[in-house]
């Protein structure tokens, strides 16, 4: 895995990288190996993850189908603040009420 480090800005590459490794499951398969994990645990814990990604399936597939409704999204943010430490929205520089 890779991540582009830009304008030196370690912080902002070691979040993403967080992420990164946190969306591949790094993490849980980490604490997964810490310990040993019986033969009768791990069937029992591939089995749940199974079922649980065929109900994800499912859910998806009825939402696509109309059966369901699909959940409500979240709205957007508003950007973030200018280098200048200003809101975008304000531009005389008052703070905030």
């Amino acid at each position: 895995m890779q991540v582009l480090v830009r304008d030196n800005n370690i912080d902002q590459a070691l979040r993403v990288l967080k992420k990164r490794l946190q969306r591949e499951g790094v993490f849980r398969e980490m604490k997964r190996r810490r310990s040993f994990e019986k033969p009768s645990e791990k069937r029992i814990r591939e089995k749940a993850e199974a079922v649980r990604r065929a109900r994800k399936l499912a859910r998806k597939q009825a939402i696509r189908e109309g059966l369901i409704a699909a959940p409500p999204r979240k709205p957007k943010l508003a950007p973030r603040a200018t280098a200048a430490g200003q809101s975008p929205t304000r531009t005389n520089g008052a703070p905030e009420r």
